[in-house]
């Protein structure tokens, strides 16, 4: 982890259902196929736009285990990344391409994208938050010390535990997060 003196706030986002729709099938959520149904939620730029204004680094934390299953290509899910790119003031995406037989140390709920992104751009953890629409995004961020906002979509699985909020959108999220774990250090 880095240290708290030098340090500056993240804004962990998961992808799918917290930044661009979801794919709802039995109640259950899936990446789109493809980038003609790549398409970002309402209020998703406006949210970002402000979070960064407000002083986060904004960075994109997510799971893509259609890769590793051969079901998607690593090109049409980086292209994906770069539409997030274009339209969010996003600092860095970090993608787990493994399932979970890989276990892997990036693949969340374990918390190894969240340090390395920690690490590489100098991130409190203490005053990030991580925003999920899955109980994996939650557990991954509580793991690594964050606070944690629950988009509940009203999925059919398992809740998270231990959220911090919760919240039917990211826009819904930017006040309780602006107020709650500050970017600017008390005086």
């Amino acid at each position: 982890m880095t240290s708290r003196a030098t340090g500056r706030p993240a804004v962990f986002l998961d992808r799918d259902g917290v930044l661009n729709r979801a794919v709802v099938e039995d109640g259950r959520p899936h990446p789109p196929a493809d980038l003609a149904a790549f398409e970002l939620l309402p209020g998703v730029e406006q949210a970002c736009d402000e979070l960064g204004l407000a002083g986060y680094v904004l960075v994109v934390v997510t799971n893509q285990p259609d890769i590793a299953r051969g079901t998607q290509d690593a090109a049409v899910v980086e292209a994906m990344h770069e539409r997030l790119r274009q339209r969010l003031p996003i600092a860095a995406v970090y993608v787990c391409a493994h399932d979970d037989a890989d276990r892997c140390h990036c693949r969340k709920p374990e918390p190894g994208l969240i340090l390395d992104a920690a690490r590489d751009l100098d991130l409190d953890l203490e005053r990030s938050v991580f925003v999920g629409d899955r109980w994996r995004d939650i557990e991954a961020g509580r793991r690594a010390g964050c606070r944690t906002v629950f988009i509940d979509h009203g999925y059919d699985e398992r809740r998270p535990e231990g959220e911090d909020y919760v919240a039917v959108s990211l826009l819904e999220s930017v006040p309780w997060i602006t107020s709650e774990v500050p970017a600017s250090r008390p005086a």
